[in-house]
């Protein structure tokens, strides 16, 4: 079969060529040398010699299977259809991630050849003419590529990806420090080998046969250590570490036990993953030791089943097995592994979470990039999660109905706040209850792409609730004051004229503010008359009571009675807050109340509150002013004039504070919104009669 698909590969490329000059067939058989080198299965190397023959000649998929058998085919196109995505512009990378974790999260094979095939494309990346695709393919290279190659364990692959690309997105910082490692390996080559032999040397007196080699941070794994801990150069301690090869898991402990009783190690700088692997199957045990002549060592002691599979990944884990060559998931657990598409699935629910295209990029890149901690359910099960996680992010890996649920959290048996960071060992109980809405500020308790995504999943539907729920409330009142009723009445030539699929589209259309109210009533009623229209669009006064759920919206609670504070008096284009009282009631207030000073620090009464479309349209609201106006015949006349014309209604008017020159008058007036307000208070200051004017606060 392979044969067979290298000459067909052959034949259907022809004459094409590279970048390079080089015929395009050399290109698959790069690509399936690579994969040779992890020792794949015979279908993930034909698959890597035709990658290219769908997508680059008229060969087709159907085709394929007749040749080569619909396991190669299904491969092949999973490969091409991730290929192709690439050559698209308009939002080309978060479709292409779409794409690509889907089509890799059935079968990891197709990950492993798209991983060579770019690993290939990366290294002769400098025959491309222009800088700009370069750039962007390397950009590409080192957001998604390499981080996924990590997720699987392929160190090898994600190392060489980064070093590629990071020779061609930064080669002036590349250059400095591998000048800087140069000088260091003339300065220390010596001592490594000094540190190598004296580790063997302990370790062969305790009758622990070892491997012992020194090892040298790669220039892309220090830039980026570098950049993250904002320090020199001079002050890296593990440019150098040293890797000890044993035969056992339990020789592993033993040479730690001989390394930690021969120096002194470093606290807090010891690490088990072994009994604790990473989520890319990782295992070994990390510490830091102060070696001879006082260097700092570190050391990573593993065995050479970990250590193959520390630089291979998933590629360890193909074996024969039942007379058949491939992934051996068996063999994998056994080892102390685990699944390796686990990690995978996990971005596959950030992508069924939804959202738009820059969301999808930023979550998909927070699973991928944070490195880990271990922490425990209370039954004992183990969950890892990326360091800095906090309860939530604990709450929604167990599940994403948990982490909707969660109220609280304990933390080793104690209550603790949702913000609370966690570290390794701790036992977290999640506290569920039934939230009313998931509050928007929930996303700044959270690190992890998964937990965001739901969050924002939940904060889009229940804001999509709360705006079908005004907006029929809208409507209806809308129809009432018409004179007609929305019971029984089909919608279809609304939505048709507005293009939206259900009435629940519509209402939320409404509650939004893209279609009125007005709007849907005139559809309905086309031959509505001049007196039923003036009665459907007469504004609606805002006050206390359940009403007011029509003009304020939020994080209410259900059922709540809303009441507007009597002491600021709120009106639409106020930024305003709600405090909820022991029946769970509502009092709006505006943000600057000085009766909210009562209630700081008590966050569990507080809630976020907007004004709905419809208060900052159709509402009027009471608002008061107070202005001191000098005292001549008809002024007061001049200023009830001012504010008629600007097109305030006063419905109250006090004199008090009365001196020979000046009085104070406390003007109670009806107005649209806070704009309306201001243009008034505006038009009476530039009356000459009229010396200030301020809102009141009663």
């Amino acid at each position: 079969m392979l044969n067979r698909a290298y000459v067909y590969a052959m034949r259907m490329h022809g004459a094409q060529l590279r970048a390079s000059g080089d015929p395009y067939y050399a290109h698959p058989i790069e690509v399936a040398g690579i994969l040779t080198e992890y020792r794949l299965d015979t279908a993930s190397i034909v698959t890597a010699l035709l990658h290219d023959v769908i997508e680059d000649t008229p060969v087709t998929r159907t085709e394929i299977a007749e040749l080569f058998g619909d396991e190669v085919a299904d491969l092949v196109d999973g490969v091409t259809k991730l290929s192709k995505l690439e050559l698209a512009e308009h939002m080309r990378q978060a479709e292409n991630l779409r794409k690509f974790i889907l089509a890799i999260s059935k079968d990891v094979r197709v990950l492993m050849v798209k991983l060579a095939d770019r690993l290939h494309n990366m290294r002769t990346l400098g025959f491309i003419k222009s800088p700009a695709k370069r750039e962007r393919i390397a950009r590409e290279t080192l957001d998604i590529y390499a981080p996924l190659a990590r997720n699987i364990g392929v160190h090898r692959i994600c190392a060489e990806l980064e070093e590629l690309a990071f020779e061609h997105l930064n080669p002036v910082a590349r250059n400095a420090i591998i000048r800087r490692l140069e000088a260091l390996r003339a300065e220390q080559g010596g001592a490594v080998a000094m540190v190598s032999h004296e580790i063997a040397a302990k370790l062969e007196a305790a009758q622990l046969p070892a491997r012992v080699y020194g090892r040298e941070k790669q220039p892309y794994s220090i830039w980026r250590k570098l950049q993250r801990k904002s320090i020199g150069f001079s002050q890296l301690s593990d440019i150098y570490a040293f890797r000890v090869i044993v035969d056992s898991e339990a020789d592993c402990y033993r040479a730690l036990g001989v390394i930690h009783r021969a120096w002194a190690c470093v606290p807090e700088r010891f690490k088990d993953f072994i009994s604790t692997p990473k989520r890319n199957n990782y295992r070994s045990l990390h510490t830091t030791v102060v070696g001879p002549k006082g260097m700092r060592i570190e050391m990573q002691i593993r065995t050479e089943t970990m250590d193959r599979v520390a630089e291979e990944g998933v590629a360890a884990h193909w074996r024969y097995k039942d007379r058949s060559y491939g992934f051996d998931a068996e063999g994998m657990e056994a080892a102390g592994g685990r699944d390796p598409l686990a990690n995978l699935r996990q971005l596959v629910q950030v992508l069924e979470h939804g959202g738009d295209s820059e969301e999808l990029v930023e979550h998909a890149k927070l699973e991928m990039f944070l490195d880990q901690v271990f922490v425990f359910t209370p039954k004992g099960k183990l969950i890892s999660l990326p360091s800095g996680a906090m309860p939530l992010d604990f709450a929604y890996a167990l599940h994403t109905d948990i982490g909707d649920a969660t109220i609280g959290a304990k933390i080793n048996g104690e209550l603790k706040p949702l913000r609370t960071t966690l570290h390794n060992g701790d036992v977290v109980e999640v506290i569920r209850g039934a939230k009313a809405a998931m509050p928007a500020d929930w996303r700044s308790l959270t690190i992890t792409g998964r937990a965001r995504s739901a969050i924002r999943r939940a904060i889009r539907q229940t804001e999509k609730d709360e705006f079908q729920r005004l907006g029929r409330a809208t409507v209806d009142q809308t129809f009432q004051r018409a004179g007609k009723s929305l019971k029984g009445l089909s919608l279809r030539p609304v939505l048709e004229r507005f293009a939206t699929a259900s009435d629940d589209d519509l209402f939320d259309a409404v509650g939004r503010g893209r279609i009125t109210p007005m709007q849907v009533l005139e559809t309905v009623y086309p031959g509505l008359g001049d007196d039923e229209k003036a009665a459907a669009s007469e504004r609606q006064r805002i006050g206390d009571g359940k009403g007011a759920r029509l003009f304020v919206r939020g994080e209410l609670p259900a059922n709540a009675t809303l009441h507007f504070c009597p002491h600021c008096r709120p009106i639409p284009g106020d930024r305003i807050v709600g405090i909820v009282d022991e029946v769970k009631d509502v009092t709006v207030h505006v943000i600057d109340c000085v009766l909210l000073e009562a209630f700081e620090g008590g966050g569990e009464v507080w809630r976020d509150l907007q004004w709905t479309s419809e208060a900052e349209k159709h509402s009027i609201s009471n608002a008061k002013l107070t202005a001191t106006i000098g005292d001549a015949p008809g002024v007061l006349g001049q200023v009830c004039t001012i504010i008629g014309e600007a097109g305030g209604n006063i419905v109250g008017l006090s004199m008090h504070h009365r001196h020979a020159q000046f009085f104070d008058t406390d003007i109670e007036l009806e107005v649209r919104d806070l704009r309306h307000l201001t243009n008034i208070a505006a038009a009476l200051r530039a009356c000459p009669t009229v010396e200030t004017v301020e809102r009141a606060r009663d």
